[in-house]
């Protein structure tokens, strides 16, 4: 339910300022969205601050590669993000960065108040290190096998599949994820929080806090009760973030500044707006503070964080909404299979409310995942948005316009529309009751059986052979309708805000609140209805086609016999730094010395095979002429660029040798062609000596 303090502070989970926003993002900020228009509707005073999360390795070294300073890259991807966001609706009242004064005073703040209270000590400890690249390496920049339940390709801190949390070390077989390189172990001295010393008041704040979800509470008792180890706080040089007082090339480690972002996000709208500062939010008894976040950021947010508020002495929060991941039509979000889409892409073909309302749909307090399917986002949008609330909406207003000249009546009294008001006032309390509980879900729900409940009363009524016979009792009966369109405005508008405003323009109305739901609109002109939403024709499509093949150029190093097959060669080849074997079938064709520094393009990602015993890494590419195989080359490209279908993005996913053929690639004018477009590199086409129509193989 709502509370009954002064100020509530709600904050979503800071976005990552190396990259744009993606659909997967935005279920969480319209979620809170959603949420904090409900609160300010129903005349609670609320505050909703989020922040770019602007620090850390990864910034550093994507600046360094771009060729910009780290200041550069966040600028440009917070000036983006904020377009996203504002495009989106999402209605902030601080968006903030943690690389500001701000954050850098509170983010000393809690560290030298927790280093006072013996909250951290210092110790040698063993990195991960990359001789190649000279520097430590952070979580996420080394990816290895999960020590827990052996999931391949996880990062340094949290393994994906089984949500164990570990050291970089940890992994089994780590590889640099700069280089590729494996790293070695090197000792450096760290700062640590002592987050053990908080076990008994963690279990404790978990355990009778009766907000948090159930299976969050398992989630994090499970980790407690198995022992929770020191955090490290700090991170060497090179790196982006605040420089940790009085130490040269330490630095706070990200996961330290970040959640005290929402600090200082709440200090810049606490000083701006009001002249004060964040302890109207963080200190004050007649505050509470509730976040927002992903099921991947639990550890963090339910332990490292309360026990830095505990250590200063701050309030927690009095809850954590977690919500789970995004898939699109059935899948996980991921470049390669072509199910990753940005909010920028979404948004450049489609009304954002239609995505609202679709999250809206299937949002609730739970981790269940959501998937976007859409066949079902076009279905839901065309049956309930469109067919239900819009048709009932615009039938409603439109028929007034042109039968009552826009006036509406008296509201009709009869025992049977009585019934039907009090039938509907008491769904507007289900509704609001939903909202308040997170569960978007239902409140949608009973919003379409309130719009096919006002379907149906112009059904059963007949308005059209009404108007004929009664024009008094018509007239009673569509400001009736009207008085629904009203409800449902106000019932729809953390969810559509843009459509509630559209709609109460349309009623000669504005600014109205849960106070308004009611039946009491009567005696007043309106103005012309409108139609706002209509059908998706066809099913939604975003992003671009992905090129399945991912090929590269390489260079042959040496050539071998096959030990077990006279017609085979064993090719070590080299793409850019990385070697590989071949096995190719060109003994009857070319001499080793043919072959040897020659030029070619391979596939990459093709499933290796084992050929008469010796597996085979990828796959170089020929086309016949005259029956011998001719090799394919890029005369001005070098080792390792890649070799892309012009205008498409090439695919990492792993692809079998049936899928590659079916890509159908031939040669015409001695270019490659996969359909209408010209196979290249970024410095020449690739070409080869064979006759047009010759297949690729």
């Amino acid at each position: 339910m709502v509370s009954n303090k002064n100020k509530i502070l709600v904050t979503s989970a800071l976005p990552y300022a190396n990259g744009s926003l993606h659909l997967g993002h935005m279920v969480e900020y319209v979620q809170t969205d959603v949420f904090v228009r409900f609160l300010k509707m129903s005349g609670t005073e609320v505050v909703f601050v989020c922040a770019d999360d602007s620090h850390g390795a990864p910034i550093e070294i994507a600046s360094s590669k771009a060729g910009i300073k780290p200041e550069e890259l966040i600028e440009k991807y917070g000036k983006e993000h904020i377009t996203d966001f504002n495009d989106f609706l999402i209605d902030f009242d601080v968006y903030h960065t943690t690389h500001s004064k701000e954050n850098k005073t509170y983010s000393d703040f809690f560290y030298n108040t927790l280093k006072k209270k013996g909250f951290i000590h210092e110790k040698l400890i063993e990195q991960t290190y990359c001789e190649k690249d000279k520097r430590f390496l952070p979580d996420r920049f080394v990816r290895g096998t999960c020590p827990k339940c052996k999931a391949t390709e996880q990062y340094g801190d949290q393994c994906e599949k089984c949500n164990s949390v570990y050291k970089p070390i940890d992994l089994i077989e780590p590889k640099c994820s700069i280089c590729g390189a494996a790293p070695i172990r090197k000792t450096s001295s760290h700062y640590f929080f002592t987050l053990s010393k908080f076990s008994d008041k963690l279990k404790d704040w978990i355990t009778k806090n009766k907000n948090l979800q159930p299976e969050i509470k398992n989630f994090v008792m499970g980790w407690i009760k198995s022992g929770l180890e020191d955090w490290d706080i700090t991170r060497d040089g090179p790196y982006f973030g605040f420089k940790i007082p009085e130490q040269l090339n330490k630095y706070y480690y990200v996961w330290l500044d970040a959640p005290i972002g929402y600090v200082s996000a709440s200090e810049k709208y606490a000083k701006d707006k009001l002249k004060k500062d964040a302890s109207i939010f963080w200190q004050s008894k007649d505050s509470e503070i509730i976040h927002f976040i992903g099921k991947d950021i639990i550890y963090f947010h339910l332990l490292f964080w309360p026990a830095m508020l505990m250590g200063v002495g701050y309030n927690l929060p009095k809850d954590v909404v977690v919500h789970g991941f995004l898939t699109i039509n059935g899948e996980k979000m991921s470049k390669s299979r072509g199910t990753f889409f940005t909010a920028r892409e979404y948004l450049d073909k489609y009304d954002p409310e239609l995505l609202r309302f679709y999250y809206a749909s299937n949002l609730a307090k739970t981790t269940s995942d959501i998937d976007l399917d859409f066949k079902d986002f076009q279905s839901k949008v065309n049956n309930e948005l469109v067919s239900n609330i819009s048709n009932f909406i615009y039938r409603s207003l439109n028929f007034i316009n042109k039968n009552f000249d826009s006036k509406l009546g008296k509201i009709s009294k009869t025992n049977e529309d009585t019934i039907l008001a009090a039938t509907l006032q008491s769904k507007f309390n289900d509704i609001l009751k939903s909202y308040a509980a997170y569960n978007f879900r239902d409140a949608v729900k009973v919003i379409l059986e309130i719009s096919s409940e006002g379907n149906k009363y112009l059904q059963d009524n007949e308005p059209w052979k009404l108007l004929k016979e009664d024009k008094k009792k018509c007239h009673e009966i569509l400001t009736f309708s009207a008085n629904i369109v009203k409800n449902l405005a106000i019932l729809l508008y953390p969810v559509l805000p843009n459509f509630s405003v559209k709609i109460q323009k349309q009623l000669g109305l504005n600014k109205l609140t849960f106070n308004d739901l009611n039946f009491g609109l009567a005696n007043c002109k309106i103005n012309m209805g409108r139609i706002i939403f209509t059908n998706i024709e066809e099913t939604p499509q975003l992003g671009s086609e992905l090129f399945l093949a991912n090929l590269k150029i390489a260079v042959v190093d040496s050539v071998e016999d096959h030990p077990n097959a006279d017609k085979l060669y064993v090719l070590k080849i080299k793409i850019g730094n990385e070697g590989r074997t071949l096995v190719a079938g060109l003994k009857e064709f070319y001499s080793k010395e043919e072959l040897k520094g020659k030029q070619v393009v391979v596939v990459t990602n093709l499933k290796h095979a084992k050929l008469r015993g010796i597996e085979s890494q990828g796959m170089l590419l020929t086309a016949e002429k005259n029956s011998k195989p001719m090799l394919l080359a890029a005369p001005k490209a070098s080792s390792g660029d890649s070799v892309f279908a012009e205008g498409l993005e090439s695919s990492t996913q792993e692809v079998d040798i049936e899928k590659f053929y079916s890509l159908g690639l031939s040669v015409e004018g001695k270019r490659i062609f996969y359909g209408e477009r010209i196979l290249k590199t970024e410095k020449s086409d690739v070409v080869v000596d064979a006759d047009d129509r010759a297949k690729i193989k």
